[in-house]
């Protein structure tokens, strides 16, 4: 079985975006394609989160809601918060059973995040928990802003002395008047222990309608 888990160096920095073009970019390939939101915070009574959305839109493969988004919450705040305040326990193991009836179903599943590496899920366990426990390859999302070297950086030393394998990783320009956006890739890539996958441009809003985005190279892993 073949996946990705895509992370973040934060909330709001490109997680969905990428995971849609990863998406596509694999399906592409000729591979079938379901997607993976264990946890969401923040959608409108009776309605999907708009990530959830966005990632069912890209896959071909159909899956049950309950698998792609097993923990579902209306507040946008943080997951652990958000289940308290629903009187819910979030559960590794739910998410796990979820995971491996989705890797029944495809070739490839795409598993996002919420928001950054260490979001708490409940009293215990966090995201990078759940990383852990899928044992998938890390794509990390690098929102291109002040200060996302340090975030950057923090989160690979993370994902290192968790053992788990590197995919790659995105950097996602959210702030199209940050200086020396370059410069600060070129740092990256020469700290980072894996290599970029593409620098994926400022977009305003929505989510691109490229089905095989050229910015992006897929991890050697799955480029087949």
């Amino acid at each position: 079985m073949k996946g990705l888990f895509v992370t973040g160096t934060d909330t709001g920095v490109g997680k969905t975006r990428v995971a849609v073009a990863l998406i596509h970019a694999l399906r592409a390939r000729g591979l079938r394609v379901v997607a993976m939101k264990p946890v969401a915070a923040g959608h409108a009574p009776g309605e999907l989160n708009e990530d959830v959305t966005a990632l069912l839109q890209a896959a071909n493969v159909t899956a049950a809601i309950r698998d792609v988004n097993p923990y579902a919450f209306e507040p946008a705040i943080a997951p652990h918060i958000a289940a308290r305040q629903a009187e819910v326990r979030i559960e590794l193991d739910v998410i796990a059973g979820a995971f491996a009836r989705l890797a029944a179903a495809a070739d490839v599943v795409v598993v996002e995040g919420a928001g950054g590496w260490r979001v708490p899920l409940n009293e215990e366990a966090d995201m990078a928990d759940l990383a852990q426990r899928l044992g998938l390859p890390v794509v990390l999302v690098v929102g291109l802003r002040l200060g996302c070297l340090n975030h950057a950086l923090l989160t690979a030393e993370s994902i290192a002395q968790r053992l788990l394998p590197w995919a790659g990783w995105v950097s996602n320009q959210i702030d199209p008047a940050m200086t020396c956006q370059a410069e600060n890739v070129a740092a990256l890539q020469a700290r980072l222990p894996a290599p970029c996958l593409g620098v994926q441009g400022f977009q305003a809003a929505g989510f691109s309608a490229e089905r095989t985005p050229q910015w992006l190279t897929l991890p050697r892993e799955l480029d087949n």
